[in-house]
């Protein structure tokens, strides 16, 4: 099947703390969890990232439902933490998610928090995407992370398996697709350059590096978050499309 992914760091003095990969079927797009100095972990978010991508596509290729596929990848994760770690820390590692697999004519999915999936179909450009993370910084002062992975709030890939039945899942009607971590999609929702369905175009016809690149103009035209607040200057920025 015809994938494509574009990755790249914020910082080139950091490691990426994004994932993305795919099989014949399926892909998997996860965006680490900035780590805070007492997350009671000692192995780092790029490791949570690439061991709990690894294991939910292994997951998800073999057939697991896509949630099931989360959970045990969760589960295999914490596993490997070992002894050293605390995983009860409510700052232990964790992900957003984007999980994906093409069945017949069918393109099934599970969305986790802030990263978004677009899917074209004949009504258009369809926005998939977890919104909870949103709502919350709407109506809530104080640090958002207080709400992270607790009932009422909003929910990410940590150590807890119970988040896989807190991800928006469900299926379209097969045809092209693209998924982004929050660093992509600023294009749209920090920088207002684009719509999703400009955004889904741009990558669909020039390739998921053009929307990357788009990006880091729009954050060297602001350096500061003068004109556009944000986080970070520069965020880990991944895109993976499908194209039949």
């Amino acid at each position: 099947m015809p994938f494509r992914i574009t990755t790249e760091p914020g910082r080139p003095d950091h490691p990426n703390e994004d994932f993305a990969a795919v099989s014949a079927d399926c892909a998997v797009l996860l965006d680490g969890v900035t780590a805070r100095p007492d997350d009671g972990c000692r192995h780092g978010v790029a490791w949570f990232t690439r061991s709990l991508g690894g294991l939910l596509l292994a997951g998800a290729d073999a057939g697991l439902g896509l949630r099931e596929a989360l959970a045990e990848a969760i589960a295999g994760v914490s596993s490997l933490h070992g002894g050293s770690c605390d995983l009860t820390n409510r700052g232990t590692p964790s992900a957003t998610v984007v999980a994906v697999r093409l069945r017949g004519g069918v393109l099934e999915y599970l969305v986790l928090s802030d990263s978004v999936l677009l899917v074209r179909g004949e009504g258009g450009t369809r926005v998939v995407a977890d919104t909870r993370l949103d709502d919350l910084r709407g109506r809530v002062t104080g640090p958002v992370r207080a709400y992270r992975n607790v009932p009422g709030g909003f929910w990410t890939a940590g150590a807890d398996p119970r988040a896989a039945d807190e991800a928006v899942a469900g299926t379209a009607p097969r045809g092209p697709f693209a998924a982004l971590t929050d660093g992509a999609g600023r294009a749209v929702e920090v920088f207002r350059a684009y719509r999703w369905d400009e955004a889904l175009d741009l990558v669909l016809e020039q390739g998921p590096d053009a929307l990357v690149a788009r990006v880091r103009e729009l954050e060297r035209a602001d350096p500061e978050g003068t004109r556009h607040p944000r986080g970070k200057a520069h965020d880990d920025a991944t895109v993976v499309t499908w194209t039949p």
